[in-house]
C-alpha cells in the first residue's frame, strides 16, 4: 500500500538543458521531449500577505489565527512560518516593445535599483528576460547584481509585445529549477503596458503555468494615460490570481516607488502549508481560500488555488 505521504511525478512540457545554450529561448516552439518535474502532492504551500486598510504590513499573526478553505472545505494547518528569510527564485520581465520607448530609461534605472536592494548574494537568485516581439533571456538565475544590472542597461526597446510567451517561458524554464517548490519564493515582476499582440501562448495559460510553478506576479503598469486599458485589465488579473499586486504609477518617475513597495511586501510574507483532505490528484484546479478569523478589516492576499498533479 503506498503512503500518503508519496512523491508524485508528474511531466510538465519543455525541456529545460537546452536553455543556457541558447539566448533567444523560444516559448512557443512546439515540445519534442518531456521534463519530468517531482512535486510533492501532499503538501500545498500558500505564501501570502496581510495589510489592514491603510496599507501596512501586518506582521504578528500565529498559526491560530488563520483558517484555509480548499473547496469550501476547512484544512490542517501544518506549519505556518513568517518567511523573510526564505532564498528568492526572482524573474525582472522588462516590456522593450515600442509603445514603451519614451518612457523606458526610467524603467531601467528603477528596476536596477530594485534588483540591488533585493537580492542577496549567495541566497536569491534572479533572471531577466525582455520581451518584444518574442521572448529572451538577456540574464540567466544569477546572484551577481552587477551582471543584472549590466543587462538591464543593456536593453533598447522596439517590437510587438509577446507578454504571454515571457510569463510562461520564464516559470516554465527557469522559476521551476530549483526543487522542491516550497523551499523558495518564486515571484515574478512585470514592467510593462499589458497590451500583447504577439503570443502564442494565451493569457490563461501563462497564468496556469504561474500556477503551477508557485510564482506570485507584481506587474507596474507603463500606461500613463489615467485611461485604464485592457492591458491594465490584464495586468490586474495575474497579479491577482497569483496573490500578488499590480501597480499604476501615473508619472515615469514614479516607478521607483512601485518597486520600493514590492520589496517591502517580499520582506514580510507569511508561508503555511497543509496536506489537502480529502487528497485529489485529478490534475484540475483546486480554490482555496485563506482568511484571518474575526479579522473582517485585514487583506490577505495569496493565490486563490492550485493545480493537483495528475496520477
Amino acid at each position: 500500500m503506498k503512503s500518503p505521504f508519496f512523491i508524485a511525478a508528474v511531466l510538465l512540457a519543455g525541456t529545460l538543458a537546452a536553455q543556457d545554450q541558447k539566448p533567444e529561448p523560444d516559448a512557443s516552439a512546439p515540445v519534442k521531449d518531456a521534463n519530468r518535474i517531482v512535486l510533492d502532492v501532499t503538501r500545498v504551500n500558500m505564501l501570502f500577505t496581510v495589510s489592514d486598510k491603510k496599507g501596512r504590513f501586518v506582521t504578528d499573526l500565529t498559526r491560530n489565527d488563520l483558517s484555509v478553505l480548499e473547496n469550501k472545505k476547512s484544512q490542517q494547518i501544518l506549519e505556518f512560518t513568517a518567511e523573510t528569510d526564505l532564498p528568492l527564485r526572482l524573474a525582472i520581465l522588462i516590456d522593450t516593445s515600442n509603445s514603451i520607448r519614451d518612457r523606458f530609461r526610467f524603467q531601467q534605472e528603477a528596476a536596477t535599483d530594485f534588483i540591488r536592494s533585493v537580492v542577496r548574494v549567495t541566497r536569491d537568485k534572479a533572471i531577466v528576460v525582455s520581451f518584444d516581439s518574442s521572448a529572451e533571456l538577456v540574464a540567466d538565475l544569477t546572484d551577481d547584481t552587477q551582471k543584472l544590472e549590466n543587462s538591464i542597461r543593456d536593453l533598447r526597446p522596439g517590437g510587438g509585445t509577446a507578454l504571454y510567451d515571457a510569463v510562461y517561458y520564464a516559470c516554465r524554464d527557469k522559476l521551476m529549477l530549483d526543487q522542491p517548490l516550497y523551499k523558495f519564493r518564486r515571484a515574478m515582476v512585470i514592467l510593462s503596458d499589458g497590451d500583447d499582440n504577439v503570443s502564442r501562448y494565451t493569457r490563461d495559460q501563462a497564468l496556469e503555468m504561474a500556477q503551477k510553478a508557485d510564482v506570485v506576479i507584481y506587474t507596474i503598469s507603463t500606461n500613463i494615460t489615467r485611461v485604464e486599458t485592457d492591458g491594465d485589465k490584464v495586468l490586474r488579473y495575474l497579479a491577482a490570481e497569483t496573490g500578488g499586486e499590480a501597480f499604476f504609477p501615473f508619472k515615469a518617475s514614479d516607478l521607483a516607488q512601485s518597486f520600493e513597495n514590492i520589496a517591502n511586501e517580499l520582506r514580510h510574507q507569511y508561508n503555511l502549508f497543509y496536506r489537502p483532505e480529502p487528497l485529489i490528484t485529478d490534475g484540475k484546479y483546486h480554490t482555496v481560500q485563506l482568511k484571518v478569523n474575526g479579522r473582517k478589516d485585514l487583506i490577505v492576499r495569496c493565490r486563490k488555488g492550485y493545480y493537483a498533479p495528475q496520477l
